[in-house]
C-alpha cells in the first residue's frame, strides 16, 4: 500500500504529543480527517482524543470495510475516540453530529488489541449512560445557578422597594404636624410604624413572590425529575450508529443505552444477538429506531419455530431490513410434531412481509424438503442465500435451480449438503442459471469425489462473475485437485481458491469415502512432504501467468470477504 505524502506528514506531525498544542490550534479543517488516519494507523491514543473533541465537520465516520493486510483500529484509540466525544459535548469547537462506527470492531479475540464487537458495544452502552448522567449534571448545575441569580435579583428589587417606600412616607412627628389625609393616618400608627393590615399585605406580597419564583426556577432550571429528564430527552446532539453485539451477559445494559435519551442517541446497522430469548429480543427490537436497522443475525438462541413465527411479523416493521441470519437456533422439521404444517405457514407468511430481503442465512436449522414454502413466499428475489448444514434433500435442489432466485444469486453457500448422482444436475442447472451474476461459491464438505467434480467443472468453469471458491473437505485427490486449479486459472475473474487437502497427504487408515467430519480430524502424514503439493499447485499457476489467483487451504484463516 502506497502512502501519500500527506499521510507520511501527518503520521510525523502525531508521532510527538508534546509538539500538539503548537500545531492543533492552527491546523486547517481538510486536514482533521489524515491527522486522525495516521493517529489510528500510529496508535496514538492522545492525539486521537484531541483531534475527535474538537471534530470540524457534522459527520465522523471511523470503521467500515478495511483492505487486504489492514487491522482494526486499536482498542485505546478507540476508547480515547469515545472519550472525546463525551468531552466534545460541551467544547464550543467540536461540530460534530453524527457518529458513524459500523464496521469498527475488530475479531473478538483476534490478533492484536483491537476492539472486538461484544466489548465495542459495551463500551458504546458505557458512554451514552455517561452522557446522559453528564448532562444531568450540567442541568442541574444551570438551574442552581440561575436560580441564585433570580434569588439575587428579587432580593435587589425588594431592597429598593423598600428604601423607596420608607424614603416617600413622612415620619410620625412630620404627619402630625401636617396634619396628613386620613389615608396616610389609616396606614401609620401612631408611633409611626405600618399598622398590623399593612404588615399582613407585605408578607402575602412576599409568600406570592416567592411561589412564583419556585414556578420560574422549576421551568428553567429543572429542579423537579420530570422537567429535567423533559429537557435532556429532547436534546440529541449526536448520534451514534454501529453494529451492536448482544448476548446474556450485556443484554441489560444494551437495553439500558437503548432506552436512555440524551445528548448521545444510539442507533443500530446490524443486531447480532447470542444465547438470548425471544422475549429479550422483542424487548431489543421494540426499543431500535424502525429506519436504521439493516440486518439481524440470531446464533445460539433457542427460538424454535414457534419463536421464529412471533418475530417475522416484528421483523417486518423495519422496511430498511435486508439481511436475516438464523445460526443453530433450534428449528426441527424433521420430526413428527402437531400443528409443524400450520408453523410453516407462519413462517411463510411472515417471511413474505419482509419486503427488501436480500440475504437469508440458515445455518443447521434441519429443514429437509421444506426449502420451497420458506424461499417460495419471498417477494424479491435474493442475491446472498447461505444454507449450510440443512440436510437438503433432491427436492430441495431442484426446487432451487428453478426457483426466481437462481438468476440473481452473487452467493451462495452449500456447504455441508451432500451432493451426489441425483442432485448434481440440479446443481449444474442452479449454476447455469446465476452463471453470470454469481460471485462467491462455496461447496465446502459436500462429498464431491473425483468422478463427481469432473462433471460439475464444466459448470463451474461457466460462472463468469466467480471471485472466489472454497471446495475445502470434499475427497479429492491428487489427480483431481489438479484438474480444479486449471479450470481455476482459467477463470479470469477468480481470485480466491480454498482448495482440499489431497487424499495422499493423510496418515494411511482414512476410509475410501471419508465424510467432512473424518477429513477434519484425521492427521496429515507427516512423512510425506506436504509442500509438494502446494509446489505444485503454484507451478501450474507459473505456467498460466495467473499471478492474481490465490491458493490457500487453511480452512480457519480463509475470508472471502478480503476478495472485495
Amino acid at each position: 500500500m502506497v502512502i501519500s505524502l500527506v499521510g507520511l506528514c501527518a503520521r510525523e506531525v502525531v508521532s510527538d504529543h508534546s509538539t500538539s498544542p503548537c500545531w492543533l490550534r492552527w491546523v486547517p479543517r481538510e486536514l482533521y480527517r489524515p491527522l486522525l488516519e495516521a493517529a489510528f494507523t500510529s496508535c496514538r491514543p492522545l492525539a486521537v482524543g484531541e483531534l475527535v473533541q474538537r471534530w470540524p465537520d457534522r459527520t465522523l465516520r471511523v470503521g467500515g470495510s478495511r483492505k487486504e493486510g489492514q487491522t482494526a483500529p486499536n482498542r485505546l484509540c478507540i476508547q480515547a475516540l469515545l472519550l472525546a466525544v463525551v468531552r466534545g459535548l460541551s467544547d464550543r469547537r467540536c461540530f460534530l453530529q453524527v457518529l458513524d462506527l459500523c464496521g469498527l470492531q475488530g475479531d473478538e479475540g483476534g490478533m492484536g488489541d483491537s476492539m472486538g464487537g461484544w466489548s465495542l458495544t459495551v463500551a458504546l452502552c458505557t458512554m451514552v449512560v455517561q452522557a446522559r448522567a453528564g448532562a444531568q449534571r450540567a442541568h442541574r448545575r444551570e438551574g442552581e445557578r440561575e436560580r441564585k441569580r433570580f434569588s439575587a435579583m428579587e432580593r435587589e428589587k425588594d431592597v429598593k422597594r423598600e428604601r423607596g417606600q420608607w424614603k416617600r412616607e413622612p415620619k410620625g412627628d412630620e404627619a402630625d404636624k401636617k396634619e396628613l389625609g386620613g389615608n396616610n393616618k389609616e396606614r401609620m400608627g401612631s408611633n409611626g410604624t405600618l399598622n398590623e393590615e399593612e404588615l399582613i399585605k407585605g408578607v402575602r406580597r412576599r409568600m406570592e413572590i416567592e411561589r412564583r419564583r419556585d414556578n420560574v426556577l422549576t421551568s428553567v432550571g429543572g429542579s423537579r425529575k420530570e422537567t429535567e429528564e423533559k429537557d435532556v430527552n429532547s436534546d440529541v446532539l449526536v448520534h451514534v450508529r454501529a453494529d451492536l453485539f448482544v448476548n446474556a451477559r450485556s443484554w441489560e445494559r444494551v437495553r439500558v443505552a437503548l432506552s436512555t435519551f440524551g445528548p448521545l442517541k444510539l442507533q443500530c446497522r446490524y443486531l447480532r444477538v447470542e444465547e438470548i430469548s425471544v422475549s429479550s429480543i422483542r424487548t431489543l427490537l421494540d426499543l431500535l429506531p424502525r429506519q436504521g436497522l439493516l440486518g439481524i443475525d440470531v446464533r445460539y438462541s433457542s427460538l424454535g419455530v414457534a419463536g421464529l413465527a412471533e418475530l417475522l411479523p416484528l421483523l417486518s416493521t423495519f422496511p430498511a431490513l435486508k439481511s436475516l441470519r438464523l445460526h443453530y437456533c433450534n428449528l426441527d422439521f424433521r420430526r413428527d410434531h402437531p400443528g409443524q404444517e400450520e408453523a410453516l405457514r407462519d413462517l411463510s407468511q411472515g417471511l413474505a412481509k419482509l419486503q427488501e430481503l436480500r440475504r437469508l442465512s440458515l445455518t443447521a436449522l434441519r429443514l429437509p424438503g421444506q426449502l420451497r414454502v420458506l424461499l417460495s413466499s419471498l417477494p424479491q428475489p435474493l442475491e446472498i442465500l447461505e444454507l449450510p448444514y440443512l440436510s437438503l434433500s433432491p427436492a430441495d435442489f431442484a426446487y432451487l435451480s428453478n426457483s426466481h432466485h437462481a438468476s440473481s444469486l452473487q452467493q451462495l453457500d452449500l456447504s455441508e449438503n451432500h451432493l451426489d448422482e441425483t442432485t448434481l444436475p440440479s446443481v449444474r442447472r442452479l449454476l447455469s442459471q446465476a452463471s453470470s451474476c454469481l460471485q462467491h461459491l462455496s461447496l465446502s464438505g459436500c462429498g464431491l469425489t473425483d468422478s463427481l467434480l469432473a462433471l460439475l467443472l464444466p459448470s463451474l468453469g461457466g460462472c463468469r462473475a466467480l471471485k472466489s471458491l472454497a471446495l475445502a473437505l470434499n475427497p479429492l485427490s491428487m489427480s483431481g485437485l489438479m484438474d480444479l486449479v486449471r479450470m481455476g486459472v482459467r477463470m479470469p475473474t477468480l481470485r480466491h481458491l480454498l482448495y482440499p487437502n489431497p487424499l495422499e497427504d493423510y496418515q494411511p487408515g482414512l476410509p475410501n469415502l471419508p465424510s467432512s467430519a473424518q477429513l477434519l480430524d484425521w492427521p496429515l502424514d507427516e512423512a510425506t512432504e506436504i509442500n509438494t503439493t502446494s509446489s505444485q499447485l503454484n507451478k501450474v499457476l507459473m505456467d498460466s501467468g495467473r499471478s492474481g489467483l490465490f491458493l490457500t487451504c487453511d480452512l480457519l484463516n480463509y475470508d472471502k470477504d478480503l476478495v472485495d
